[in-house]
């Protein structure tokens, strides 16, 4: 019974030494338990070396084809080998990093006393309204270049830009359509860590396409009312950074005061900066103000009677504008605000508009 209790070779051996006294009956039992653990020690052994191997190589391949062949040796190092592969999944497809944004309920849409709220901001009684936001994973950064590129390799994807008429550009405060401007080429210099614009709502919905069929996992745009309850963080401020917002914080023009909050410092970049450059808002999501405007899921709606209040997207059969939200490099300090919102035809691209991504939880 303690041989059995343990289940090692040694207690096995240990009964089979000391119980000639009493007759060893169980011996029979214990010779075999001692030859399975044996054969057991062999297999995790060669099943060690084969991991060992796919390790050294360090590749998505090498843990792939340890998977098939570990099955004869009991698969000790499975739970370790699909770690590798999904490190390395993520690795390849340069999959964004996510921030779990926990369920709640806030107050959408400009604040009492907030000042440069337009009409669509709030109901036609000209108020907020309470929203309850199931929990979601949000994009920590807007989608870079270097993932969108990542997207666009591995599928032969053309955007509309680069199929269609380009994109328009920002320059000199007119904006100016070229036909051979895309994401590739905005207008500015670019990194690998530049927000992806010159991007369509169209372009966006290929790309969390290809990421939840790559993944088995749901990517998708977020609702507005999830992107609003992540960009005010618990905040119901114009900015989750309190009353006022600094070109410190945030990268949008600078040359223009937003409600008496002190000299304006002129900072104007005139371009993207890198994502996660500036501070992240109190739940560690960066670029929430600023940077490039962001498409949502919803179709846009003049005001926000009818609005769902679970948080999902507000959509239509026929949806004629996308909203987008969050300011860019391009607005002045009103337009960084959490409740503010634009919106522009699904086919639209600009070198001030890009996107980033949820993905969703499953129970």
């Amino acid at each position: 019974t303690v041989a059995r209790g343990a289940d090692t070779d040694r207690a096995y051996q240990a009964y089979l030494d000391n119980c000639t006294a009493n007759g060893c009956g169980h011996s029979p039992e214990a010779n075999k338990r001692l030859k399975e653990l044996e054969i057991k020690r062999q297999a995790q052994k060669a099943d060690l070396f084969d991991y060992q191997t796919a390790e050294y190589a360090g590749t998505a391949v090498a843990f792939r084809n340890y998977l098939p062949i570990c099955a004869a040796n009991g698969c000790f190092k499975r739970a370790e080998a699909q770690a590798n592969l999904d490190r390395l999944a993520r690795l390849d497809l340069k999959i964004p990093a996510l921030v779990r944004v926990e369920a709640g309920s806030f107050s959408m849409g400009c604040q009492p006393g907030e000042i440069g709220c337009n009409s669509d901001e709030r109901d036609n009684q000209k108020r907020p309204h309470q929203v309850r936001v199931s929990a979601f994973e949000l994009g920590k950064y807007e989608v870079t270049l270097a993932q969108f590129r990542a997207f666009v390799d591995a599928t032969g994807y053309k955007t509309e830009a680069e199929g269609g008429d380009g994109c328009y550009l920002l320059e000199s405060g007119i904006l100016t359509k070229r036909i051979n401007f895309s994401w590739r080429n905005v207008g500015f210099a670019q990194s690998d860590d530049s927000p992806v614009v010159c991007v369509s709502w169209n372009d966006a919905q290929a790309y969390v396409a290809w990421l939840s069929q790559k993944t088995g996992q749901t990517w998708r745009l977020p609702s507005e009312a999830e992107w609003e309850y992540a960009a005010r963080a618990g905040t119901q401020t114009p900015y989750s950074t309190g009353r006022c917002i600094s070109t410190d914080q945030a990268n949008y023009n600078g040359k223009n005061d937003y409600d008496k909050c002190g000299p304006w410092d002129g900072v104007n970049h005139k371009r993207t900066q890198a994502v996660g450059k500036y501070p992240a808002n109190p739940w560690g999501i960066y670029d929430m103000h600023g940077n490039a405007w962001e498409w949502v899921e919803d179709c846009y709606h003049i005001h926000y009677n009818g609005a769902p209040s679970d948080g999902r997207a507000w959509t239509d059969k026929v949806c004629h504008k996308r909203v987008n939200r969050g300011g860019s490099w391009y607005g002045q300090a009103s337009d960084q605000r959490s409740a503010n919102r634009d919106r522009d035809e699904a086919s639209s691209r600009y070198n001030t508009l890009g996107f980033r991504v949820v993905r969703t939880i499953t129970p």
